[in-house]
C-alpha cells in the first residue's frame, strides 16, 4: 500500500505561502503558510497534520489490539499535542479518554502501551512519545 500527498509552496518561508493535497482529496489544496505555522493564521500547518496522523493510528492500534483481547470499546478519545520547539519536533503527547465495558485497568494500560509503541505512526517519529489515559467504567 502507498499513499500520496503534495505540497506546493510559492514564495520565500516567511512572506511565501502554499497548499496541501492528498491522494484522497480530504485535502484539496488546503492552505498552510508561516502565519498558520507559527502564528495563529488560518491554514493547517505539519504539526496539527502530524498531530491527526498520530492520534488517529494510535487510536485505530488500540482499538485493533482491544478486539483481538475480545473487548468492544464504546469509544476512544485521542488528542495529540505536538510540541515543536527550535526547528525540531520533541514530542508527541497523547491524552485518551476510554471507554471499554468489562476491562481490567491493568490490561487496559497493557494494550495502550502496547498501541503507543507498535502503531506505524509512533514507529515513524523520533521523538518522545507520552501516553495519559482514562478509562471510564
Amino acid at each position: 500500500m502507498k499513499r500520496r500527498a503534495t505540497a506546493v509552496w510559492n514564495g520565500t518561508g516567511k512572506d511565501g505561502k502554499g497548499h496541501l493535497t492528498t491522494q484522497s482529496t480530504v485535502l484539496n489544496k488546503t492552505q498552510y503558510s508561516f502565519s498558520s505555522r507559527f502564528e495563529e493564521g488560518i491554514g493547517t500547518n505539519p504539526e496539527e497534520l502530524i498531530g491527526a496522523a498520530h492520534s488517529g493510528c494510535f487510536t485505530m492500534k488500540l482499538a485493533f489490539n482491544l478486539q483481538a483481547a475480545g473487548f468492544t470499546p464504546e469509544e476512544l478519545k485521542t488528542d495529540c499535542e505536538i510540541v515543536f520547539e527550535d526547528g525540531s519536533i520533541v514530542a508527541s503527547n497523547l491524552n485518551l479518554t476510554a471507554s471499554v465495558p468489562g476491562i481490567d485497568a491493568a490490561k487496559f494500560e497493557e494494550l495502550v502501551r502496547d498501541a503507543e509503541v507498535n502503531c506505524p505512526i509512533s514507529k515513524l517519529l523520533n521523538t518522545k512519545i507520552n501516553v495519559s489515559f482514562t478509562l471510564n467504567s
